[in-house]
């Protein structure tokens, strides 16, 4: 599978509502909420896509920066019939690559995904909190 990988700041809600229900992160994302939806791709700093040959979009990685100091990678999905390809390791490698100035690319991990971030060899971080 060829797969190409894009900033693709025009990224529609559609499509990114899309590849949320095609991945394990539509249960945890407000997608019968449009609205949401939409204003979480327009509020994005960056937004990676990764699509086949076709034009078919496989994955997203869509983060918050300020493009000096962290990055947050809110979501990283993928479709379910395109993991195990390395996809999800390369969405993230080419949003560090959108965002060369930070010192801190932080992510939450869904806890179906730790043995995905785990297996990636990314660092596991205890002090992480939530709030509000």
């Amino acid at each position: 599978m060829q797969v190409s990988y894009t900033i693709e700041p025009d990224l529609t809600a559609e499509a990114f509502l899309d590849v949320l229900r095609r991945s394990t992160l539509a249960e945890r994302r407000p997608i019968e909420d449009a609205d949401k939806i939409a204003g979480m791709v327009a509020g994005a700093d960056v937004i990676v896509t990764a699509r086949d040959e076709t034009g078919a979009l496989l994955g997203v990685a869509r983060s918050i920066t300020d493009f000096h100091f962290a990055l947050y990678c809110s979501e990283l999905c993928v479709d379910e019939a395109a993991q195990g390809h390395g996809i999800g390791k390369e969405l993230l490698a080419q949003t560090v690559k959108a965002a060369p100035n930070c010192k801190n690319y932080l992510l939450l991990s869904a806890p179906k995904a730790v043995s995905f971030y785990e297996a990636a060899g990314y660092t596991r971080h205890d002090d992480c909190f939530l709030f509000a």
